[in-house]
């Protein structure tokens, strides 16, 4: 007797084109996140840098001529813009700098605080004319957004390491996406101390 066989269903072929459209829209989906995620967190642009040097003599009691002790400042007034190129708002942390001689020492500061400002205009009063408001730590930026303002550094140099420097490199440190960096041009306006300051000389 003969044996019946009945026709088994395609499965094979019913599920290749489910897997198909599945792998198709999850291509499109990776290009589309690919086309609309920025690739840069944000963009960071010096626009203007001032600087100002001070040679402080303190007075001592030595007889000797010449022999008083001295240091030397030098404010580094730079104005950064930051343009927030993600969809979610950045949180400005923290801002510091880092010189490198021509000799490659390096010297890494603190930008300084909003509570500082007072007590450097006061003793240092040529920063005044020099400053503008300040880009401050705490800062949120909206995406899409940006923000500007200035950050004062301080470095033990002379006028002439910061115009002979090998680099000047500006940190940003952001709450939740890190650190970017960026260099601070080499044209500045040097500021020379006021010589009628009783504690000074250029």
């Amino acid at each position: 007797m003969p044996q019946l066989t009945f026709p088994q269903p395609a499965r094979n072929n019913n599920l290749l084109a489910p897997v198909l459209i599945a792998f198709l829209v999850l291509g499109l989906t990776i290009a589309l996140v690919l086309r609309f995620t920025p690739r840069k967190t944000a963009d960071l642009t010096i626009t203007k840098t001032s600087v100002y040097a001070a040679h402080t003599v303190f007075k001592s009691d030595s007889i000797v001529v010449g022999h008083d002790p001295a240091q030397d400042d030098l404010y580094v007034l730079t104005t950064l813009r930051i343009d927030d190129r993600l969809h979610l708002p950045l949180f400005l942390k923290d801002f510091t700098a880092t010189l490198t001689t021509a000799e490659g020492q390096q010297f890494t500061t603190s930008a300084a605080e909003k509570q500082d400002f007072p007590n450097l205009y006061a003793a240092f009063p040529a920063l005044k004319p020099l400053s503008s408001a300040p880009l401050l730590r705490e800062t949120v930026i909206d995406p899409g957004e940006s923000a500007e303002g200035m950050v004062l550094l301080h470095f033990p140099v002379t006028q002439d390491v910061w115009d002979h420097r090998k680099s000047a490199v500006l940190h940003v440190d952001l709450y939740h996406q890190g650190k970017q960096t960026v260099l601070i041009g080499s044209i500045g306006t040097g500021v020379k101390p006021d010589p009628d300051s009783p504690d000074s000389t250029p």
